[in-house]
């Protein structure tokens, strides 16, 4: 079968390890779905509230300006039931946009791809070391200097093209980090809280997030904190070398 070495190089490959490329991609086909799918859903909806509960009677945080329901809280007079000072009707006057069935699906299906490319890839880079050695930023490089250094190298046309793969800046380290270690989970734990079946079962995530409402307005945050590195990561690559980048996590070289 070879050598050690031989096998080790097969599995690390030269520029990426094997591990990394397939969870890579794995991670990557399932959050452009959910990117995808998660637009559809929130179009319904686009009102966030903290705490447990929220509709259109309440006065939401903030509203993302998206999709046909955007500001479409449109009522007819309220009628007292009982006189003054008693309970009102509050019907709606036009019927809002609902169809994301198909998205919320989609999304779920995507989900379970998604968490178990994340299981993987984040047991396998605390086994391996990767995440220690790669990925975690040293103390010693958390300097103010450092990360103007590195700010500024990323803003000089054209930008220096390192090869693929390990050791990586500064700024990769810090984005791949909270990316990984942070947005990814709180994503997955947030989405988990807003399942009223899990969080029946599991009411701990209740208490953890402060309610459904508020883990549904966390999810958008770590949602949008995800586009946005994925959004940067392409332009990086465009700027960079795209083809060479391409093949590197496709075949390792």
């Amino acid at each position: 079968m070879g050598t050690a070495a031989a096998r080790d190089e097969g599995l690390h490959g030269p520029g990426h390890r094997r591990w990394v490329r397939l969870t890579h991609w794995m991670i990557a086909l399932a959050v452009f779905v959910l990117l995808y799918s998660g637009v559809a859903i929130l179009m319904v909806h686009p009102r966030f509230y903290w705490g447990q509960t929220g509709n259109d009677l309440m006065r939401p945080l903030f509203e993302v300006p998206l999709g046909p329901n955007y500001h479409a809280m449109r009522w007819s007079p309220h009628v007292a039931f009982f006189g003054p000072g008693g309970p009102v009707t509050a019907d709606r006057l036009a019927e809002p946009w609902n169809g994301n069935g198909w998205a919320r699906s989609l999304h779920f299906l995507a989900a379970w791809v998604f968490l178990f490319g994340l299981a993987a890839y984040l047991a396998l880079g605390a086994l391996t070391g990767h995440a220690r050695r790669d990925l975690l930023p040293r103390r010693a490089e958390l300097t103010g200097a450092a990360l103007a250094k590195d700010i500024k190298a990323h803003l000089r046309l054209p930008m220096h093209s390192p090869p693929p793969g390990a050791p990586y800046g500064l700024l990769q380290k810090l984005a791949y980090a909270l990316v990984g270690f942070v947005a990814l989970p709180l994503m997955v734990l947030t989405g988990l809280t807003m399942s009223p079946a899990i969080a029946a079962n599991w009411p701990v995530l209740l208490d953890l997030f402060g309610g459904t409402q508020s883990a549904r307005t966390l999810h958008f945050f770590s949602f949008t904190f995800i586009a946005a590195f994925v959004l940067i990561h392409l332009v990086m690559i465009a700027l960079t070398g795209p083809a060479r980048h391409v093949r590197a996590i496709i075949w390792g070289a």
